[in-house]
């Protein structure tokens, strides 16, 4: 994959990322006067997460999205989850952030360990392409 394929695809990525966040963000806010703030998150997270695995599928990495990808998308957002649960608490219990604001700053902070996981479960194979094409770029500049 070329420099530029790479920057067209992180582009998109932000370009989902952003949508995703705001319909996250919405969500959460819909749900946040009518439970607890924890719980507004969690079911927000999961309704955003399946407009990503679309999102991602279609536009960031143009790849067919299929019921094996759709089954381990989540997988890989577990991490997601825990950072972003992770900050949220931290964000909220420690350094006294509002409730309202909180989900979103978490959420910009896990961003690059969102593309890199979902990139490993929607692309299979794009790091080994790219490993062997880095191998074989060094081996025809020594040669």
């Amino acid at each position: 994959m070329s420099r530029r394929e790479q920057f067209g695809q992180i582009f998109r990525f932000a370009l989902v990322g952003g949508v995703n966040t705001g319909t996250f963000f919405g969500i959460y806010l819909l749900l946040h006067p009518w439970m607890p703030y924890f719980a507004a998150y969690s079911l927000a997270f999961v309704l955003a997460m399946v407009g990503s695995f679309f999102m991602n599928t279609y536009f960031t990495y143009r790849t067919r999205p299929t019921w094996k990808k759709f089954l381990l998308f989540p997988l890989t957002n577990v991490t997601n989850y825990v950072i972003q649960s992770a900050g949220l608490y931290a964000l909220v219990t420690w350094a006294g952030m509002d409730t309202r604001i909180a989900p979103l700053v978490a959420a910009i902070v896990a961003i690059p360990f969102t593309f890199l996981l979902s990139r490993k479960i929607l692309v299979p194979g794009a790091a080994r392409a790219e490993e062997a094409q880095q191998v074989g770029a060094g081996a025809s500049s020594r040669g």
